[in-house]
């Protein structure tokens, strides 16, 4: 798909989101919670898809973490992993993603409400060249199911050399459907800085379901680009992501 088409389908979700937000009455009043929430989440999925492009070389992959609120004035941090393969493809070592942030959220309005922070993403090991390691900024903007988010690397982007400033721009639609089954649709636009040839637009079309005892989410996922290889796979090829998650 060509820029000025993706540029169309992002300026078109603003636009829903837009009128979402001023169409919508205000929400009830949530019930009362506690100032400080700890929580901690597992997960298996057939396939570690970020911003579209296979981290697992389109295997399996394990992953956990944890979370701190504090309610009163929204400030968050957490701390989440997952097992990963791309690092070894590129040349480098480690099989880990380690990613620590914080941040805070609130409300600007009855129906619209934001989220700010930072995001540091650690391969352990890496040994790569510019190094993996990354640090991201990051603001949201939500309304009812919709979201819209920009996120910008203060330091090389995941190992591209000269790729400080780095932007990935994400919308979301995530809307419950029929009977607690959630339909979760996204397209994001990464831009690799001074390195346009590993620049992509990524979509994803799936559905999720919570069923209490874990949920489960089922998505279509593919990136536009054939950039991304790991031991002659394409990572960004057309694939279903299957999760199972549990947060507890």
């Amino acid at each position: 798909m060509k820029m000025a088409q993706n540029l169309t389908l992002i300026a078109a979700l603003t636009l829903a989101f837009a009128s979402l937000a001023h169409a919508e009455e205000a929400a009830p009043a949530p019930e009362a919670k506690p100032d400080n929430e700890v929580s901690f989440n597992a997960a298996v999925v057939s396939d570690y898809r970020y911003r579209g492009v296979s981290q697992t070389r389109l295997k399996p992959a394990l992953q956990g973490g944890a979370d701190y609120v504090n309610n009163p004035t929204g400030f968050y941090a957490g701390t989440w992993l997952s097992t990963i393969k791309w690092v070894k493809d590129g040349g480098g070592d480690g099989s880990v993603e380690w990613d620590l942030y914080a941040g805070k959220r609130g409300n600007i309005t009855d129906t619209i409400s934001y989220d700010v922070g930072g995001l540091y993403y650690y391969y352990p090991s890496n040994k790569l060249n510019p190094s993996a390691n990354t640090f991201e900024l990051y603001g949201q903007i939500s309304a009812g199911p919709f979201s819209l988010k920009y996120s910008q690397s203060t330091t090389n982007l995941f190992g591209f050399a000269d790729s400080k400033n780095s932007g990935y721009v994400d919308g979301q639609l995530n809307q419950e459907v029929y009977d607690g089954y959630t339909l979760n649709l996204h397209i994001g636009r990464q831009n690799v800085k001074n390195n346009s040839a590993s620049s992509y637009t990524d979509y994803k079309i799936g559905v999720t379901k919570d069923f209490g005892v874990v949920t489960v989410a089922l998505a279509a996922v593919y990136a536009d680009t054939d950039a991304y290889v790991g031991q002659g796979k394409n990572l960004g090829k057309t694939g279903a992501v299957l999760t199972i998650s549990k947060t507890f």
